[in-house]
């Protein structure tokens, strides 16, 4: 994980031979994935490895915080399409979306800002000097690519999963969506050639082109919400476009990452929903393969050939090898995964999976607070004191992110299909696409959510 510096209902498919899907239950393979994503970044940002013997020969050639979030990117590519297929509905993945990201994303912000001060460079939400600019880019989840402070370090990778909703929107209202293939396959060929020849953040050189670029983008992307949760199909399709059209625009222009990081993740998240195709029959096994060899292939090639010399300074890691086997390191772990996705795994790694979103927003907050309390840094001597540091450190951090998801997240999440139960009753949806056929009828919206309902794991 990078911190990021202050910058100034139709069932089937007439062409698909569905499998049967597994029971939701069998979904916490995506749990531990998940949870052990969560703890691995945690970790990564409480430079455990300084306290482990051989460490700093592992962080120069492996980067904890880029392998957590690769797994995470690889396991939403895998589970997002597969929610809104499965619903066949853009405005009620759209209303599921917010109740299940915002509610925690603003107790976060909100407990964040109580327990630091200002000064402290992990929350900068409504700490810069354009409060405004700070709150409307950040509340559109998109701050990382309109050149604003990230509101906390962590949230640049909601900007690239809210990009990833737009084109999975935009590609499903146009009955695209079966294509993933090929768009990873062109994405990882994009990052191979463009390399760090395009640069970073060409639309906002100073605070007025930022300003500028907020006053155009938020109205559009306002606007694309809107239709998208009218239910109405031709408006939708439209909205759908209009979003799926200003993510592209920004991610190909104002990306903050590197142009050969950028596009990997994207390559990566459709490589992560071609898994999920080829496990449920909707194309053959080897094209699969193919795809997703090509984009791992690409992923590690990318960090020798580009992640060398100042762009170390982007990408916060330490060497292309710590990029690149991070980058193989993740796709090898999410192939294990799969590959015992039929096993039970242990319950503490399926309520990590549960908890794993309020993990991801606290850990630094938290980590912040407990610090200074503690005495700490510097870090204790002994090997005993280190252990009780991170015992505590973990503890708090697994506490406070339960408490977070009982407290928030789990009823946020009710009230959200409540509130799309009601829209739909006041103005029933029309279709828009095909959705994914009957064999993807696996509980994805309750594997997102982390809500447990009939032990469906969360991702």
């Amino acid at each position: 994980m990078k911190h990021i510096p202050q910058l100034p209902r139709r069932t089937s498919d007439p062409g698909a031979a569905p499998k049967a899907a597994a029971p939701a239950g069998r979904l916490g393979w995506l749990d531990a994935l998940r949870g052990i994503a969560a703890l691995v970044v945690a970790l990564h940002h409480f430079d455990v490895l300084k306290m482990l013997p051989f460490g700093d020969v592992v962080g120069r050639n492996f980067d904890m915080g880029l392998f957590g979030v690769m797994l995470f990117f690889i396991v939403s590519g895998y589970i997002i399409p597969a929610s809104l297929e499965r619903r066949g509905d853009v405005r009620g993945f759209w209303i599921g979306r917010i109740f299940r990201i915002y509610p925690a994303l603003i107790a976060a912000f909100t407990l964040s800002i109580m327990m630091l001060p200002d000064g402290d460079g992990s929350v900068a939400l409504l700490r810069t000097n354009d409060d405004l600019a700070s709150l409307v880019a950040n509340g559109l989840m998109l701050q990382d690519l309109l050149g604003v402070y990230n509101g906390m370090n962590v949230t640049w990778t909601l900007c690239y999963e809210m990009v990833f909703y737009f084109l999975v929107t935009a590609l499903f209202t146009r009955g695209l969506h079966r294509h993933s293939g090929p768009i990873a396959v062109v994405l990882a060929g994009v990052a191979l050639a463009v390399g760090t020849a395009v640069g970073t953040q060409l639309l906002t050189s100073d605070t007025g082109s930022v300003r500028l670029l907020l006053l155009i983008v938020t109205p559009i992307v306002l606007t694309g919400l809107a239709c998208v949760l009218s239910g109405n199909r031709m408006l939708t399709g439209a909205g759908a476009l209009l979003l799926g059209g200003v993510g592209l625009v920004l991610v190909t222009l104002n990306s903050r990452a590197p142009a050969f990081e950028t596009w990997m993740i994207f390559a990566t998240m459709f490589a992560g929903t071609m898994v999920y195709r080829a496990q449920h029959g909707q194309l053959g096994r080897v094209p699969a393969l193919l795809t997703c060899g090509f984009v791992v292939l690409a992923g590690v090639l990318v960090g020798w050939l580009y992640n060398r010399g100042d762009v170390l300074n982007h990408t916060w890691t330490a060497s292309w090898q710590a990029w690149s086997v991070a980058y193989l390191a993740a796709w090898v772990f999410f192939g294990v995964g799969f590959l015992l996705r039929n096993r039970r795994f242990p319950k503490v790694l399926t309520w990590l999976g549960a908890i794993s979103f309020s993990v991801y927003l606290l850990h630094i907050p938290l980590l912040r607070t407990v610090e200074p309390l503690l005495g700490v840094p510097p870090q204790p001597s002994s090997t005993l004191g280190r252990i009780a540091w991170a015992a505590i450190f973990l503890g708090v951090v697994v506490g406070v992110s339960h408490l977070m998801y009982r407290l928030v997240e789990m009823p946020m999440q009710r009230l959200g299909r409540r509130v799309h139960a009601a829209v739909d009753r006041r103005r029933p949806v029309t279709p828009t696409a095909l959705p994914a056929p009957s064999g993807a009828s696996v509980d994805a919206e309750a594997t997102l959510s982390g809500t447990r309902r009939t032990g469906a794991a969360r991702t």
